[in-house]
């Protein structure tokens, strides 16, 4: 029996690695912790992902090696790089199909709704380091998809609304939001996300290019009403924090100061088109009200 490599632990590698197992697909899932949903046909290794030899030995014979593992936020630019080195390298080695889950950082500030095609124009240094990982997997002639993710939302997501709006308002408090309350933004359910990186991974015409999740638009605030309706909590009350609020935030942990290249600068839609996805690979963004139920 055929096997795929996940290179991972976190909601979308382990969402993954069920679809797949429940689809009667074995999954060999790789992690610095050995993590991973339990299933029979889920395999957890403990290993380093940046060990290439190690690495090129657990995918030698697979049918596809997925990857949605990062580095801590604040390192991306210095450890990112190795750690993608190390992926392209076993892929070239091996010559299994490459599945990359990325994100939207590497567009940079743009107007109007971001499709795939558009180039990666960001000069952040977390937007520069997504952008070259990709453009370095395209150019070293590798079988090489990317599939986008807008911010994360619902059962599992780990993000700024998951981390600051969703708590709060269940709650009943005062959440702070480093971002406009009111401005249209995209958001990736998790489940959504894993089942559009195996839709490419099977798929031939989804290598060569990058795919967007499908995804659900609107604002923070409307998000969270939509959640307290739900789950029958008072009406939200939210504050926007400052940029001098990031800055104080940041002298305490160095995820807050990350915020500010990332954050739409000026406030403005930050919204995809991912009608190709929906087209081409046949997958559908799930009802937000659905996504948030499965918070309750």
């Amino acid at each position: 029996m055929t096997f795929h490599v996940i290179v991972g632990r976190g909601a979308a590698a382990s969402k993954t690695a069920q679809l797949l197992a429940e689809d009667g697909e074995r999954v060999r899932m790789i992690s610095r912790a050995g993590g991973g949903p339990e299933h029979p046909l889920v395999e957890r290794i403990a290993a380093d992902a940046t060990d290439t030899d190690r690495l090129t030995e657990l995918a030698t014979g697979a049918r596809t090696l997925f990857t949605t593992a990062a580095p801590p936020y604040h390192a991306w630019p210095a450890q990112f790089p190795v750690l993608a080195a190390s992926l392209l390298t076993a892929v070239r080695r091996t010559g299994v199909p490459y599945v990359m889950l990325g994100n939207l950082y590497g567009y940079g500030p743009v107007h109007g709704p971001i499709r795939p095609d558009f180039p990666l124009t960001a000069t952040g240094p977390k937007g520069r380091t997504r952008a070259r990982i990709w453009e370095e997997a395209v150019a070293s002639g590798v079988k090489v998809t990317e599939v986008r993710a807008a911010q994360f939302y619902g059962a599992g997501a780990y993000s700024v609304f998951s981390l600051m709006v969703q708590r709060p308002v269940l709650e009943g408090r005062l959440a702070l939001v480093p971002q406009e309350l009111d401005v249209p933004h995209s958001y990736s359910a998790i489940t959504d996300t894993a089942r559009t990186l195996i839709a490419a991974g099977r798929d031939e015409q989804a290598y060569g290019r990058a795919w967007h999740v499908p995804t659900a638009t609107l604002s923070v605030r409307d998000l969270a009403g939509r959640l307290a309706h739900l789950a029958g909590a008072p009406t939200p009350r939210l504050e926007q924090l400052t940029e001098r609020d990031l800055t104080l935030l940041a002298l305490t942990d160095p995820f807050w100061a990350e915020l500010h290249e990332v954050l739409a600068k000026p406030a403005a839609p930050f919204v995809i088109d991912h009608t190709e996805t929906e087209k081409i690979l046949g997958i559908t963004a799930t009802p937000v009200d659905t996504v948030l139920s499965d918070l309750l």
